[in-house]
This record gives structure tokens, sequence and C-alpha cells, in this order.
């Protein structure tokens, strides 16, 4: 049995900087190993061409690579409107691949990359949902399907923690612009949070949201965005991001039945009611009276958190025939949906039933394409990565390089 992965990454930029560094560093799982990194841009090509362990081979563009018979997987870290066309060449050359988030920019586009997908079952796809590793949301996730407390009566996201800075847009020559990035703190930071509110709660069958274009920084896409999230349950959930807040925080309370829940980083906090609400209802009480909870504790979880590396590993380990991948590219469409129902709410000003249809957003979306002003080059093209390789925070590390390890 095969027991190394000759591994590629396409896109040389800021998260495919990322995780060459991972194998630079030898952070990554043993069973893969880099012999390929693919780059339009020569001024990236060459710094990898200096920086990367010998026997890696370089290559201008997807197809090259892919031809090229250097690689068995693919680690695809191309702009976001690229990813499907990308990982579609990579199916059909019989490549593995793994993609960045999100896998595509319309639910269009990825329901053509899964329509390949089936076509080769043989291959093993993902998508870099690594924000499914956090432990506090696994347990979040268990406690949900399993009612521990009862039913979902509303949940609250605070999403203030991916702060942009007008730098960040200035030195990328895609970002910011709805002909290069097709969307901004939606398609770019939060399709994370998007994923795991889908894959905690479910989808909603109805979505009401507002976006702020360039409200904070010189760019067209959004970086202010309120959603209501509503369930024919009756169940509403209030989802509030933003790009421009610093020292900003990523807080998410659900209200049960029967507790308060509150997650913030790894840990999960809950607020435990003596009888869930509707038997306390049932009861005798003042007017104004409300339920009392019991003090607030911090439930135990497996303290895993293992970001990138956990979902590269579980990737490896897939491809070997050893187990699953943390998600399989084709959950990744719910996620898209989602971020389309948004963009189509925000756009049309009208409240968007799910499902519904995808030309729909397209053609919104197209508009605005077409009245974009591209932008210009990045001053420096290299900044991306020479700051990653800068990095020396250690949460920063372990949120890209997940556990800690020896070299």
């Amino acid at each position: 049995m095969q027991k190394t992965i000759r591994t590629g990454i396409l896109g040389f930029g800021k998260q495919g900087s990322h995780y060459a560094r991972m194998f630079f560093e030898n952070r990554i799982c043993p069973e893969l190993r880099l012999t390929a990194i693919a780059d339009s841009n020569p001024d990236r090509l060459q710094w990898a061409k200096e920086h990367a362990p010998k026997g890696t081979s370089f290559f201008s563009s997807a197809e090259a690579m892919f031809e090229s018979g250097a690689i068995d997987a693919c680690i695809i870290a191309t702009p976001h409107a690229l990813h499907p066309e990308h990982t579609i060449c990579a199916m059909r050359n019989g490549i593995h691949v793994i993609c960045d988030k999100p896998a595509g920019v319309n639910a269009t586009q990825v329901k053509q990359v899964l329509e390949e997908a089936d076509r080769h079952p043989e291959i093993v796809f993902t998508v870099m949902f690594n924000q499914r590793t956090n432990c506090a949301y696994r347990k979040l996730r268990e406690i949900i399907r399993n009612r521990t407390y009862g039913n979902v009566r509303r949940i609250e996201w605070t999403i203030c923690n991916w702060f942009r800075s007008q730098y960040y847009y200035d030195n990328s020559d895609w970002r910011g612009v709805w002909n290069g990035a097709y969307g901004g703190t939606i398609v770019d930071q939060c399709p994370h949070q998007i994923d795991l509110w889908q894959w905690i709660f479910g989808m909603p069958d109805r979505v009401t949201c507002r976006m702020g274009f360039g409200v904070h920084h010189a760019i067209e896409v959004e970086d202010e965005v309120a959603a209501i999230m509503e369930y024919s349950s009756g169940v509403m959930g209030v989802l509030n991001i933003s790009t421009s807040v610093p020292n900003g925080e990523n807080i998410l309370r659900v209200h049960l039945d029967g507790a308060n829940i509150t997650v913030k980083g790894t840990s999960v906090f809950v607020e435990k009611f003596p009888l869930p609400v509707q038997e306390w209802e049932k009861t005798p009480h003042g007017l104004f009276d409300k339920p009392v909870a019991q003090p607030v504790e911090e439930l135990e979880t497996d303290g895993q958190n293992l970001q990138h590396y956990g979902v590269l590993q579980s990737w490896a380990q897939a491809i070997l025939g050893n187990g699953k991948c943390v998600a399989d590219g084709r959950e990744a469409i719910s996620s898209v949906i989602l971020s389309d129902a948004m963009y189509l709410s925000a756009f049309t000003g009208q409240s968007v039933p799910l499902p519904f249809d995808d030309s729909l957003y397209v053609k919104e979306l197209e508009k605005r394409v077409a009245a974009s002003k591209k932008r210009q080059p990045a001053a420096n093209p290299l900044a991306l990565v020479e700051s990653t390789f800068e990095i020396t925070d250690q949460k920063i590390m372990d949120r890209y390089f997940g556990i800690s390890r020896d070299n």
C-alpha cells in the first residue's frame, strides 16, 4: 500500500504560503510529502523556488502541474472563483483534492464540481472546513443533535474577530472587488461560520440579510453583515458580522428549552434551568418573574482543536484507505447555498425562501461583476507570502498549524 502521498500546492499567496510553511517546518502529517508548487505570479514562484525543499517541482499553471505526473494530491489555494475549475481539472487528472474554502462563489459552480466528483468516486475530495475540528463546535453539535437540553429556541452569533486592514486589500489584486473576490467577508472570512451554522443547526427556511458595502474599507464588497435565519419551527437566528472591529470577539449563544449555552474559543459554557421553560410556565409565578438559571459551568470536551492540521491529516488517511475526511467535499454545497441566499436578500432587499433558483443570484452577481473596477496590481506581490514566514505569534501559529509537533 502507498505510504507517501506526493502533494502539490496550487496558489502561493496568503493561504498557499501557510500550507507551504507547514511542509517546510515539518508540521504536517508524514504521509504527505510536498513535491510541487504552482503559481501564475512569477515573483511568488521565484520566492518558492528559493525557499522550498530540494526536489520540489515548480509550475506556472494548474494544468501543467496536474499533467506532470509529479503529484498524487493537491491543496487548492487560488482565488475563490477559480476553485471550481481547478478542482474539476485536478479530478480529471486523477488527483485527490483538498480545496480551501469556499468551494466556489455560487451554488451553480459548486454543483458542477459535485457532478464531476460523482464521476470520480476514487478521488478523495474535501474542503478546508477546519473549524469543524474545534472541540467546542463539535460539543455543541452533539448537544443540539441529542437534545440534551431540549430544543433550540433562539440563536445569536456575533463574528467580529476577522478584523482586516486596508493594507490587507491593497496587497492583493483580486480581493475587495466583485470581479476578483466575488464577495467580501461572506466568501472570504465567514465560510467557516456559515458552514458551522448549517452543520450544527441545519439549513434555515428563510433568510433576510442586510449588508454594508465598503463601509469601513476602500472596497466594493461587503464588510458589514446582519442576517436573520428563520426556521419553520419558529426558531430565529441572528448573525452579526464585521471585519472592522479591532480586538473583536466571536461569540455564539444558543438558547434552548432547558439551558443557555455560550461558545467562545474552545470553551462551552452552560447555564442550566431547574425546569425546561415549558414546564416552568405551568408553575405559579409573579407577573415579571423569570426562570432562574443555575451557576454557569464549563462543559467538558475532548480538548482537541486540530484545525488545518486535522483536516489535512484526515484527508491523507482517507486517501490511504484508513479513515474518512473531516468533511466530504460534497457537503460544501449547503454553506454556499446559504451564503448565496444572504447575498440575494441583500441585493434585492427581500427575504429569500430556501430552496431558491440559483440563477436568480447568479444574475444579480453578474450585474456587480460587470460594473466592477479591476484592482491595480499589488504594490508588493510578495507581501502576503513574506508575512506568513514572519509570523512568530504562537496563537496564530496554532490557528494554521493545529497541534504543536516536534520537527
